[in-house]
């Protein structure tokens, strides 16, 4: 089992927060207005979005490298829809595009999905836990 942990602590004189893992930061906020936000980073909605397409691009990237394909082009663009209030992300589409010279880029693709860690929980279903 291997275990990740990000830390997010207030940027000091902000209402946003410096996420980090590692030596990788980003900056999470509100958008301008919403909630004391400054649209300083990125807010949740777009975080999920972009750890959905994020993983798959890797993914994207490990199966090409299994299969000795150099990929010329890779480009994952995610819509999650959100509903309700507090708002509830219901759906997330993926539009894949590869390119490279010769391989059957919908096989890779599919097998990139499958082993995607993040598309597989989200279907799937994990168990969050918070504590305080």
């Amino acid at each position: 089992m291997a275990e990740i942990t990000v830390q997010l602590r207030n940027v000091h004189g902000t209402e946003a927060a410096l996420g980090w893992a590692g030596s990788h930061t980003l900056i999470v906020d509100r958008a301008e207005g919403k909630a004391g936000g400054k649209g300083l980073g990125f807010n949740g909605g777009q975080l999920l979005g972009l750890a959905i397409g994020g993983c798959l691009c890797n993914d994207l990237r490990y199966v090409a490298h299994d299969l000795g394909v150099q990929l010329l082009s890779v480009e994952v663009d995610v819509t999650v829809r959100l509903e309700g209030n507090p708002a509830l992300a219901t759906a997330a589409e993926i539009a894949v595009r590869v390119a490279d010279k010769k391989t059957d880029m919908e096989a890779l693709i599919e097998r990139a999905v499958a082993i995607s860690t993040v598309v597989t929980s989200l279907q799937r279903g994990l168990s969050i836990t918070v504590t305080h």
